[in-house]
């Protein structure tokens, strides 16, 4: 199952307009998340990374449910979107960040679900791409994250299984895959995100479909993985990231128990290592791009039902520290 001078004063104030809509006096965060411009793209399954003011979208089902290489970009402070130069391959359920200025995409399906290769780098100045390396995994709905001139993919599904418990690191400088411990638990459909020098990884699915609450925390410096208190809601297919001071998790589908796209959305506290509820999505989808810029969280495109079902939406939603 599918699882997508003058003018800058007036540019920085629209900016700040967009981002303090239904803004609280208390905290400084907002109470409901706020409808932006959409997508010029209807799409599910999609990769989602921010380079600077600049939100990139990218990859997924259209709805054709055929597989697309289109990525469409957003301009925070302008509200607005334009295509840029498309991925050399059609994919989707890729693992995709953002690095020192780069975007990266690995791996994701082709249109039979089977596991593609192929590790690109996205050049936003030259608006091109360039194919590096692949790890020895081929693998898709994977977990994708990047600190400290590495790349970190963690789980994901591979042609043997779903429950793939790899950690492989790109060392962006010399160019080459190594690998890290394995993760505890085995999981496709899951994301992660970096805190305070440390990857996240959360939720998930099993092989069976059931969804997981497990997050599970990886140090780079020893090597090591800790469990961590779980999700408030098991989810696959959702977000992650790293705002306001802690990890935010957002959409995803639940397929047992009644299958239902995921509108609750929730934020792990470092300091007191809990996750709390943030105020549901307004629009709930699962395979959707999630990226965060200092406070405020952005759920671009995916599916607003399970399985094939497609949305342009782009919604955001500042947090209260």
């Amino acid at each position: 199952m599918a699882r997508r001078g003058g003018t800058g004063l007036a540019l920085a104030l629209i900016g700040a307009a967009l981002l303090s809509v239904g803004s609280s006096t208390a905290g400084g965060g907002t109470d409901s998340w706020q409808s932006l411009s959409p997508s010029p793209l209807e799409r599910t399954e999609v990769g989602a990374a921010r380079v600077g003011d600049r939100i990139y979208v990218v990859g997924g089902f259209k709805p054709d449910q055929r597989s697309t290489g289109r990525m469409a970009r957003y301009d925070i402070s302008e509200d607005g979107w334009r295509d840029v130069e498309p991925l050399p391959v059609a994919t989707n359920h890729p693992g995709v960040t953002a690095h020192r200025g780069r975007l990266y995409v690995l791996g994701g399906f082709h249109d039979d679900f089977t596991p593609r290769r192929g590790f690109f780098r996205y050049d936003p100045e030259r608006d091109d791409w360039k194919r590096l390396s692949d790890p020895d995994a081929t693998r898709g709905a994977l977990a994708l994250a990047a600190r400290g001139g590495r790349l970190y993919a963690a789980g994901g599904t591979t042609a043997e299984t779903g429950e793939f418990r790899g950690l492989e690191i790109y060392d962006i400088e010399r160019r080459r895959w190594t690998e890290g411990s394995p993760m505890p638990t085995g999981r496709n459909h899951t994301t992660g995100a970096f805190l305070d020098g440390d990857l996240y990884v959360t939720g998930g699915r099993t092989d069976a479909g059931l969804n997981l609450d497990t997050v599970e925390r990886y140090d780079p410096r020893r090597d090591r993985w800790k469990r961590l208190s779980p999700l408030i809601t098991p989810r696959s297919g959702h977000a992650t990231v790293n705002a306001a001071g802690g990890i935010a998790a957002f959409g995803g589908e639940q397929l047992s128990e009644g299958t239902q796209t995921i509108a609750a959305s929730e934020r792990f506290d470092p300091g007191t290592g809990e996750w709390t509820p943030l105020p549901p999505m307004t629009t709930p989808r699962h395979g959707l791009g999630g990226v965060a810029s200092g406070d405020t969280i952005f759920a671009a495109e995916g599916g607003p039902q399970p399985g094939f079902a497609f949305s342009s939406a782009l919604e955001s939603l500042t947090l209260s520290r």
